[in-house]
């Protein structure tokens, strides 16, 4: 017993020190870019929070979801609506992900009963019905206008006004919630998820409760998604309904399936490439978009289980072995 708690904590003080490096790297990096740069920064890891939930219930679970900008936009107006009502942000962030997770368990419950392409229009309909919901309920949501004077968060005297302070308050963030789903990934639940996505009969044959675990990733996954709306709200200093259409839904289906579904570093890859690639293609001015579209396809039709793949290829030419896997 005092042998596996001593490797445990081995392999527990491995792994934070990795983290803490990763901590240090994304508090660093900010004070090195400049004003739009940080911006784009910021943009990025609200981003990657919600295509790692994404990442979730398709990559690992195997359900196709376009509503991720639908509980983008739940997170975003309850955090723009409580803290205009003078609410901290410390307790409005986690209300929006509370009720984004709400949610997304209710919705679950109508989209168990179908699947594939069928559960990918279940999603269509409420991302658009959500939308339509932010755009007509002026009295809530401020209708087409939006909500403005959106303040960004403080802790006492200290004030992260400035867009490089809320830039590290948004980086630590976005490391919790990668952090957060490595344990889960790493869990009974993540191992259940991957067989759920791999053989439903199989992991129904050894005990999976199928319909348990779908419910629950699908909405762990829209509270990811909540949470990055809530950040995105204090970012931009206001929200609007077209923050949030069905298009925004495919941006991050994009991102997850350039990246890797079902790798654990597949969102990382999915939103730089989907983020910054179009910033890059700026000096192109009107062909910026069909550039993207064409490397895009071409990612896509040269590695077709995404970016991570290519990285597998990359390291087992190079060392003839498999690369180590971040994920049990």
């Amino acid at each position: 017993m005092r042998v596996s708690k001593n490797t445990a904590l081995r392999s527990f003080l491995a792994k934070a020190w990795k983290f803490a490096a990763i901590a240090a790297v994304l508090l660093i990096i900010p004070r090195f870019l400049g004003i739009y740069t940080i911006y784009v920064y910021s943009w990025l890891l609200v981003y990657l929070i919600a295509a790692y939930g994404l990442n979730l219930i398709l990559g690992y679970a195997g359900q196709i979801s376009l509503a991720q900008a639908a509980f983008m936009g739940i997170g975003a107006y309850v955090v723009a609506i409580l803290v205009t009502r003078g609410i901290s942000f410390w307790i409005a962030l986690p209300i929006g992900a509370v009720v984004s997770f709400g949610i997304g368990l209710i919705l679950g419950f109508p989209a168990l009963k179908v699947k594939h392409h069928y559960l990918a229009m279940v999603t269509i309909g409420f991302n658009f019905i959500m939308y339509k919901l932010f755009e007509n309920q002026e009295a809530i949501t401020g209708g087409y206008y939006g909500i403005f004077d959106i303040t960004r968060p403080s802790i006492g005297a200290l004030r992260f006004e400035s867009d490089l302070a809320y830039a590290r308050v948004i980086a630590m963030i976005a490391l919790v919630m990668v952090i957060i789903m490595y344990w889960i990934l790493n869990t009974r639940w993540g191992r259940a998820f991957k067989m759920i996505r791999e053989n439903e009969v199989r992991a129904q044959i050894v005990g999976v409760d199928i319909r348990a675990y779908k419910l629950i990733v699908f909405a762990i996954g829209s509270a990811y998604a909540g949470v990055a709306g809530g950040l995105l709200a204090p970012l931009l200093g206001y929200i609007e309904p077209t923050l949030f259409e069905l298009t925004i839904s495919f941006d991050f289906l994009l991102m997850v399936l350039i990246g890797g579904r079902g790798r654990f570093e597949g969102p990382l890859i999915g939103v730089v490439v989907v983020i910054l690639l179009p910033e890059f293609l700026r000096i192109t001015n009107q062909a910026n978009l069909l550039i993207f579209s064409v490397i895009a396809v071409v990612v896509l039709l040269v590695a077709p289980e995404g970016g991570a793949s290519l990285w597998d290829w990359v390291f087992k030419r190079l060392t003839g072995e498999n690369p180590p896997s971040l994920t049990k």
